[in-house]
């Protein structure tokens, strides 16, 4: 089953002489827990792609099904709402709360449902502990290595409990051993719990844990 269908999508930045073609024509389709790796050189459409998908930008032209819903038609606050309980998103600078400590950071994403505190704080310690840092649970985020902030970042990610996962390179503020751990996780997530997770990387090393590779040059899939 397809989780993922993008026909003919294009986007377009600015108008007239400012314009920028960002994608171009974009066909892709993702099945529910496949591993892909998009990948391709700075201004490829890399980034316009995933943020389509992650529903943080429309498409100028085009379709885009979700689950079977179609993500064009749909309002501000349906997809604030698909984002919050049905995508998942991991980023190369974290975007954690540094002043934070690492459980509130991982427990921001259950503060748009009705659940008490502790009840959050058990499901964050829950994630913390498969993550192997709940030791770190009450320190702050802005005293901790980069291995451990990207780790902080993959248990708030999956304290949503979504099937689809986004990382724009995920791995890219992380040594080669740290990006190793992670990309672990990432396929443990996969596996064993049949995430579908689209990585945004230029590395080849970290395409290579995926199932497929999808290519962009100039806006186009190729």
């Amino acid at each position: 089953m397809n989780i993922i269908e993008l026909k003919n999508i294009k986007k377009v930045y600015g108008k007239s002489e400012a314009k920028t073609i960002a994608l171009k024509d974009i066909n892709l389709s993702v099945q529910q827990g496949e591993m892909i790796a998009i990948m391709g050189p700075s201004g490829s459409g890399k980034s316009s792609l995933l943020n389509i998908i992650g529903c943080i930008d429309s498409p100028t032209d085009g379709t885009y099904l979700l689950n079977g819903q179609e993500i064009n038609k749909l309002n501000f606050n349906k997809l604030s709402k698909i984002r919050n309980k049905d995508i998942s998103f991991i980023f190369q600078e974290f975007a954690l709360l540094n002043e934070f400590t690492v459980l509130d950071n991982v427990i921001l994403p259950l503060n748009f449902r009705k659940m008490s505190y502790n009840e959050k704080k058990s499901v964050a310690l829950k994630y913390l502990e498969k993550l192997q840092i709940k030791d770190l649970s009450s320190k702050k985020v802005i005293n901790l290595s980069g291995g451990q902030k990207q780790r902080v970042a993959i248990a708030r990610s999956l304290i949503q409990e979504s099937k689809l996962i986004l990382a724009d390179e995920p791995t890219g503020s992380l040594d080669q051993e740290n990006g190793k751990n992670i990309m672990n996780i990432l396929k443990d997530l996969n596996k064993n719990q049949n995430k579908t997770i689209i990585i945004v990387t230029h590395d080849e090393n970290i395409a290579n844990y995926c199932d497929k590779v999808v290519n962009m040059k100039d806006g186009y899939i190729f």
